[in-house]
């Protein structure tokens, strides 16, 4: 028996929010999705994004109770380009969403940033730097 990646799960505190936050950066989640109690995303390669929400979770595990603030999760989306992560970071912090770490060009090489979606999870914007020829 060999045990396979299959998906990302969250648990969420609004799952409106959550499936709003997240189509907006291009997650297809069916129609619909937000008014139920655990929806899932496609991901290339055949992996899912699962969410549940709060209640659904302790219905079956009745003591779940949230991390403390200051997430240990995130998800890193890779964009086109440097300029791509500085317009989607604008993007959502213009539309209310907090944004953790401004874009900056990472010693590692990345234009890089950080938002923080709904329950305080990182989502990571990066992009390869420019090279002289772009």
């Amino acid at each position: 028996m060999t045990a396979r990646f299959d998906a990302i799960g969250l648990v969420v505190s609004d799952m409106a929010a959550s499936v709003a936050f997240y189509r907006r950066l291009g997650f297809a989640f069916p129609a619909g999705a937000e008014e139920q109690p655990h929806a899932e995303a496609g991901l290339p390669g055949g992996l899912r994004l699962m969410f549940d929400t709060e209640e659904t979770v302790r219905s079956f595990l009745p003591e779940w109770r949230p991390p403390a603030p200051g997430g240990r999760t995130s998800l890193a989306l890779r964009c086109d380009g440097p300029r791509e992560v500085d317009a989607l970071y604008e993007e959502l912090t213009g539309s209310g969403y907090h944004g953790e770490l401004k874009p900056w060009d990472a010693f590692w090489g990345q234009r890089y940033a950080i938002v923080l979606d709904p329950d305080g999870n990182g989502v990571d914007l990066f992009a390869p730097l420019a090279t002289a020829a772009e």
